[in-house]
């Protein structure tokens, strides 16, 4: 996400690096790169030409303190005009109502039906609330299915009527039946419609002011760059919907729907979609994707994600161990498998300032932690527990069956030995443990 943006970025910012001060000429040119930059991110023309006048207004306003160099007083200048453009602030949905009612437009194609499924189980299991999602996409054969097979997957109900027509009147049963059964969100997942398609739009249209939402999400795919933004301003117009879910921003997306978005349309983005797991759904906050888009990690999602998987109880006994130097392969297996939980792992690495970029061009998926797993499950209980009695033998029986070689067995050993030493070093000098993230193989 963002990678080529935030390089061609850093590469601008070095025209200023070992400048004194800043001025109207090595500003130009830093900005020239930066608008260039911008644009081949796929951002609409006028949003990158008024960012970079107003970058431009506020850094030459600015002096440089002795202690900041010209290249970071730029980034600083740049990371606050990147956090306004995207909207300044996290904009919550809103859940007004006794149900909130959530309806969801959008584009063919966008992943908005998955994204109902995701949204669902975000309310659920981040804010107590007990939705019922609402199929009201009667044109697709296979949507109402697919709504039912993310339900049971989530644990969710679906409403639906087979065989009916009328998507108003479904919308309409189906919040009926959430009173009845006490449901206090109602997510309406209607079909995916063509911007141009009149019929189709004032069909949408009609749901809206039947239903009378709370919110109205508007679902787009981000990999569609400046189009993604055009079709927003087309529906815009028709439904004035609330706020945006940007989705497939894990693929090789430019950034430029993200960055335009909220300028063209004015509505903020609300969510993030950053995989096809159902729990990859991310509240979408302006200040930290300005800090990932200029390298600078984003520690603060990072700990939340941890926070998620990592429960307290079990980081105190965790603790408990290292401190008497009783961690054993048990305890690393299941650190692992949570890491794995929180996503996808080189993502998670870009989260931590500074490593971004070390680890932009390694080969990193959360298939790399396979070798390691196998190599721990054909431990025997005994082995796992008590990793001194590894001997030659047993390493060699634990190479064939894991599929590894001696080398790759001896490897992990020692690095779990010096994990083991390290972290037991950490706790004892008054350190918390737990929340570790092991050493793990990366393939050039």
């Amino acid at each position: 996400m963002f990678e080529n943006l935030s390089d061609k970025l850093d590469r601008a910012f070095k025209v200023l690096k070992g400048q004194g001060k800043i001025s109207e000429i090595n500003v130009a040119e830093t900005l020239k790169e930066v608008r260039k930059a911008l644009l081949e991110a796929d951002v609409n023309y006028k949003v990158a030409k008024s960012f970079t006048d107003t970058v431009k207004e506020k850094a030459l306003g600015q002096d440089v303190l002795l202690s900041v160099s010209p290249g970071q007083l730029m980034v600083k200048v740049v990371h606050k005009e990147l956090t306004d453009l995207m909207g300044g602030a996290m904009t919550d949905i809103n859940l007004k109502g006794t149900p909130a009612i959530i309806l969801m437009s959008g584009l063919q194609g966008s992943g908005k039906t998955t994204l109902s499924g995701k949204l669902a189980r975000y309310l659920k299991t981040k804010k107590s609330r007990s939705p019922l999602l609402v199929a009201c996409d009667v044109y697709r054969p296979a949507a109402v299915d697919q709504l039912k097979v993310l339900g049971e997957q989530i644990g969710i109900p679906v409403y639906a009527e087979p065989g009916v027509t009328d998507p108003v009147s479904i919308a309409k049963n189906g919040i009926a039946e959430a009173k009845k059964n006490g449901n206090d969100v109602v997510i309406v997942d209607t079909a995916g419609r063509l911007a141009v398609d009149e019929l189709m739009m004032d069909e949408i249209e009609k749901i809206k002011n039947s239903i009378q939402p709370s919110e109205t999400l508007f679902v787009v795919d981000a990999m569609t760059g400046q189009d993604a933004v055009n079709t927003a301003k087309a529906f815009n117009d028709r439904i004035d919907f609330d706020g945006v879910v940007l989705t497939k921003l894990d693929g090789d997306t430019r950034g430029g729907a993200a960055l335009s978005i909220k300028s063209v349309v004015n509505k903020p983005i609300k969510f993030i979609g950053t995989g096809e797991k159902m729990e990859a759904l991310d509240v979408f906050y302006p200040e930290r994707m300005a800090d990932r888009i200029l390298g600078m990690g984003d520690i603060v999602s990072l700990v939340e994600k941890a926070q998620e998987q990592f429960d307290a109880k079990e980081a105190a006994e965790l603790q408990k161990k290292i401190s008497k130097n009783k961690f054993d392969f048990n305890d690393f297996l299941q650190q692992l498998q949570q890491i794995k939980k929180m996503g996808n792992v080189k993502d998670l690495l870009g989260m931590i300032p500074g490593i971004g970029k070390a680890v932009k061009n390694l080969d990193i998926d959360n298939d790399s932690f396979n070798g390691i797993e196998a190599i721990i499950k054909s431990m025997t209980p005994l082995e796992r527990t008590d990793p001194s009695v590894l001997n030659g033998s047993r390493k060699k029986r634990i190479a064939t069956g894991s599929g590894t070689d001696i080398q790759e067995v001896n490897k992990l050993i020692k690095q779990f030995e010096d994990m083991r030493k390290m972290m037991k070093a950490f706790t004892s000098k008054g350190g918390k443990a737990g929340k570790m993230m092991p050493g793990m193989p990366m393939r050039r």
